[in-house]
């Protein structure tokens, strides 16, 4: 699904990604951690066709950045930003529409086929917000925003899916809630992968399959999700001692405190 394969990444000068290794593949669910700063967001826009690297090479979905038109492939990549520009009253059923014309309005003039948009409120009912279709998106809540924004995501039906801190905004009820969809949509879209960054592990779904650190532009351990978060890897991603405990799932950080001599 992607592959990242010695990646740099330089702005104004500055290195914001060094020597970046990864390989996606299909089915499987990232989680992408690491500190303010770190380079997230950077590497996102590389797998996502918004950036092209400085050096070394970025494939996504067997076709290579700066070989293949950069619109078509964005058409088989949902991405989910719960900072949404979005300010006009749009209904739920309208910002999913526009996941298929990959704009924030709905396009002039467009309209969507029958079978559009069945699948619009095909999406909008798994996601639990079937009640508010056409609720204008300028009066729900931020956990309903975000469900939304998985729909108008998933509606292309694409191969790999990017979710940039989608709990942002949310409280904790919102974000239970969230996790649980994004433990749906694995069953529903077994094939889909998904890279989904945070800096908070609470935030990871169940049904995580890999995870990568990352700190300082740099990929400090990728792989499968048991053998990455540990406590000894995340105290180094985040430079604090810090406890992870793994229970039904989920994950959860607290500070280490060291043995007292005596």
């Amino acid at each position: 699904m992607l592959e990242l394969k010695d990646v740099d990444f330089v702005r104004d000068g500055k290195p914001l990604l060094s020597g970046v290794t990864l390989t996606v593949g299909e089915g499987e669910r990232w989680a992408l951690l690491g500190p303010n700063g770190a380079g997230k967001s950077t590497m996102l826009g590389l797998c996502g066709a918004v950036t092209h690297p400085t050096r070394g090479t970025v494939e996504i979905l067997g076709r290579r950045l700066g070989t293949v038109d950069i619109r078509t492939l964005r058409e088989s990549i949902g991405h989910v930003n719960p900072r949404h520009p979005l300010r006009s009253p749009l209904s739920i059923r309208d910002v999913v529409l526009t996941g298929l014309t990959g704009t924030i309005e709905r396009m002039a003039r467009w309209e969507p086929t029958p079978a559009q948009s069945a699948r619009a409120l095909e999406l909008i009912d798994l996601l639990g917000v079937g009640a508010l279709a056409d609720a204008p998106w300028t009066t729900i809540s931020q956990g309903e925003r975000g469900r939304a924004l998985i729909a108008r995501a998933l509606i292309s039906d694409p191969q790999l899916m990017l979710l940039d801190e989608p709990s942002t905004g949310l409280d904790v009820a919102a974000r239970e809630q969230l996790l649980e969809v994004l433990d749906q949509i694995h069953t529903t879209h077994p094939h889909l992968a998904w890279i989904l960054v945070t800096h908070h592990l609470e935030e990871l779904p169940t049904c995580t399959t890999h995870a990568a650190l990352i700190r300082d532009g740099q990929l400090l351990a990728a792989g499968p999700v048991d053998e990455v978060i540990t406590t000894d890897l995340i105290s180094t991603t985040f430079a604090h001692p810090i406890a992870i405990t793994h229970h039904a799932g989920r994950w959860t950080a607290t500070t280490r405190r060291r043995t007292q001599p005596n």
